[in-house]
């Protein structure tokens, strides 16, 4: 009966931590816990870490390449972090401020000091315009890249528009849209990557055909 009781615990523990926590490695709750906390923003905030982790391992996966999953985990939640004023560094690109701010989520923790430097190289390349090297790094920077693609691509540009009618406008918005389509596809490197530009472009010009219409050629938007 008490090992049934204990089963029934573990089972509650583990449906009550966040996203992607759910393993028996304190570090994982914390750092998942940390980026619920402190990353707060529309665009590049806790879902979307939690997003870019997901499609970084359904699209290796789809692959068959294996990932170090405590690499990915720790990057894919804390690839961002220098995005946010408290980690930024004014002097840096947020991808190397970030990977360079890792030790202030990681330090304390169980987490494997030796695998330390692939989590710093994966964040240090997550944006579409670096280059990977390495499976987590790679798949994070697709995933990454994704998410500036399609419906959720078109759902970020205009969550960074200022609802005060300062920059960016909803015309920087479409412009960044437009500019992604263009930057972003050629930047993708991995075969399941590649495979979901063409459905996330498709999805993007529905849209936008349709806003299109609905604005007099986006004269009224």
């Amino acid at each position: 009966m008490m090992r049934i009781f204990s089963s029934i615990v573990c089972g509650l523990v583990l449906l009550a931590a966040p996203a992607g926590a759910q393993t028996s490695e304190p570090w994982r709750a914390h750092v998942a816990a940390f980026a619920a906390e402190n990353f707060k923003h529309p665009a590049w905030g806790y879902s979307h870490s939690q997003r870019d982790y997901a499609l970084a391992r359904s699209m290796a996966a789809a692959d068959h390449v294996a990932l170090d999953d405590d690499v990915l985990f720790a990057a894919a939640y804390l690839h961002d972090m220098a995005a946010f004023p408290k980690w930024a560094d004014a002097k840096k690109d947020h991808s190397d401020a970030a990977a360079d701010e890792i030790d202030t989520v990681l330090a304390g923790t169980d987490f494997p000091e030796a695998k330390k430097e692939a989590v710093r190289a994966a964040i240090r390349t997550h944006m579409f315009y670096r280059d990977p090297v390495g499976p987590e790094a790679r798949y994070l920077h697709d995933a990454d890249a994704l998410e500036w693609l399609g419906a959720i691509g078109v759902a970020r540009n205009f969550a960074l528009v200022d609802p005060k009618g300062g920059k960016p406008l909803p015309q920087d918005a479409l412009k960044g849209l437009q500019d992604n389509r263009e930057k972003v596809p050629s930047r993708v490197v991995t075969p399941a990557g590649k495979a979901l530009i063409a459905p996330r472009i498709a999805e993007e010009n529905a849209f936008l055909d349709a806003l299109q219409r609905e604005t007099d050629g986006f004269k009224e938007f």
